[in-house]
């Protein structure tokens, strides 16, 4: 049985544009957390590239499935049920065909539309997300998304009813992780994706809504049984209550008990709440997440807005990533070390 790979990302990173979400690191003396979440969705940051295939077929070790996905135009995928997450979060679950998943390489993502709202240009709004079931999930892809009062794609999709359908394009591939899915590999990407057990330590910085992409790298990492690198999640959020995707991480960490762990941070925490609280900085840095002493042994995620990026990693320039700044940088990692969904 041999293993299969995606389509990735070339190392030296090629990028488009794309939303910017999740929490930031508040002033000292007062959090502006809440504020920047406000304008928050559950998608990663902006590094992306299209995807050198249309329509693909692609074969697992069980059986033979393929992806309706097309990169050259958007396809409609049928709601098939939501499951509410909390006041203003829901579990989207889209309906796939009989022998199909949605095979996405690890990491991408895909652009949703939406017919309702147009664009300074006057095109259709489209807006990328990360889903949150595996890309080996025959039948269904799901998305857990926030609604924004300022965001018209989200409200769009928080308004769909069951059997409504929702425009959907992609891959986008972001950060290039070894897959079991064998897509062509256009030559002006690299074929060699970064693999298992590549690195000895993962450190992975994200926060509210951005949480997805980190999501996707963690469940496709940890499932695989030959998996010796150890990752640890520092996931930032306003309130106890806007933890997204808590009792999966508190399942992952009972599972994986030696090669995961996770670290909830609160803005806003009552006085029962155990954990840190305030924004993640120096301190709670050099405390969870492996030092750069390692070199080439550790990677560090980081998915936010722009002011936790810039604040922990410096700013992305436009799209690409930019110089290593912030907190990191003081701390003593690398460019090579650090990675700005």
């Amino acid at each position: 049985m041999s293993f299969i790979r995606a389509a990735t990302l070339t190392r030296s990173v090629a990028t488009n544009s794309c939303r910017r979400y999740s929490t930031e690191a508040a002033a000292k003396k007062s959090s502006n957390l809440g504020l920047y979440l406000g304008g928050a969705g559950l998608v990663g940051l902006g590094t992306y590239v299209y995807m050198g295939f249309g329509k693909q077929e692609a074969k697992t070790a069980k059986k033979d499935l393929k992806t309706p996905f097309d990169t050259s135009k958007f396809i409609d995928l049928k709601l098939k049920r939501v499951e509410p997450y909390n006041n203003n979060t829901a579990k989207f679950v889209l309906e796939l065909g009989n022998g199909e998943a949605s095979l996405l390489p690890v990491t991408s993502c895909v652009y949703v539309q939406t017919p309702d709202f147009k664009d300074a240009k006057g095109e259709p709004m489209a807006r990328p997300y990360t889903p949150i079931s595996a890309s080996d999930l025959e039948g269904e892809i799901v998305f857990i998304i926030k609604k924004y009062e300022t965001g018209n794609v989200s409200k769009h999709i928080h308004s769909l009813k069951i059997g409504d359908t929702l425009k959907i394009r992609g891959p986008l591939a972001k950060w290039p992780w070894k897959s079991d899915y064998d897509f062509d590999v256009p030559q002006c990407l690299d074929p060699d994706p970064f693999s298992v057990n590549e690195f000895e330590e993962v450190g992975l910085i994200g926060g509210g809504s951005g949480i997805a992409p980190l999501y996707q790298v963690l469940q496709h990492a940890l499932a695989d049984n030959t998996n010796k690198t150890k990752f640890k999640l520092m996931y930032a959020n306003v309130t106890e209550q806007d933890i997204l995707l808590r009792e999966e991480f508190d399942a992952m960490k009972k599972k994986y008990p030696d090669t995961f762990d996770v670290v909830y941070v609160l803005d806003k925490a009552d006085a029962n709440w155990k954990g840190p609280t305030g924004y993640i900085g120096t301190d709670l840095i050099k405390q969870h997440i492996a030092p750069p002493t390692l070199g080439e042994k550790v990677k560090v995620f980081i998915c936010g807005p722009p002011g936790q990026v810039a604040s922990i990693a410096g700013q992305k320039s436009g799209r690409d990533q930019g110089e290593l700044n912030g907190i990191l940088k003081e701390l003593g990692y690398t460019q090579d070390q650090v990675y700005k969904f």
